[in-house]
């Protein structure tokens, strides 16, 4: 994984976690900092099980079944980090 891979997983984990967190159900109390992480892994997984059932093959343009995979992740990722770390209400 060279350096252009490296940038090109960041700035696509910073679209999906913030599509990720559109999508997630709720008001999300965390940093923009942990949407990007979230983001970021989710993009990087997303990745990998498409890759696995669909197998390795490239797609000319958009790869559309990648990017629901990956928003899905982001969206549940957002939505588990926003219950462990978000801010608690004091009643």
């Amino acid at each position: 994984m060279g350096i252009g891979s490296i940038i090109a997983a960041i700035v696509v984990g910073i679209i999906i976690g913030l599509l990720g967190r559109l999508v997630a159900p709720g008001r999300q109390n965390i940093s923009l900092l942990v949407t990007v992480i979230v983001g970021i892994i989710a993009a990087l997984l997303g990745t990998w099980i498409a890759g696995a059932l669909l197998g390795t093959e490239d797609t000319p343009g958009i790869d559309w079944i990648e990017l629901i995979i990956q928003v899905v992740l982001a969206a549940i990722g957002v939505t588990i980090a926003a219950n462990m770390l978000g801010r608690r209400r004091r009643v």
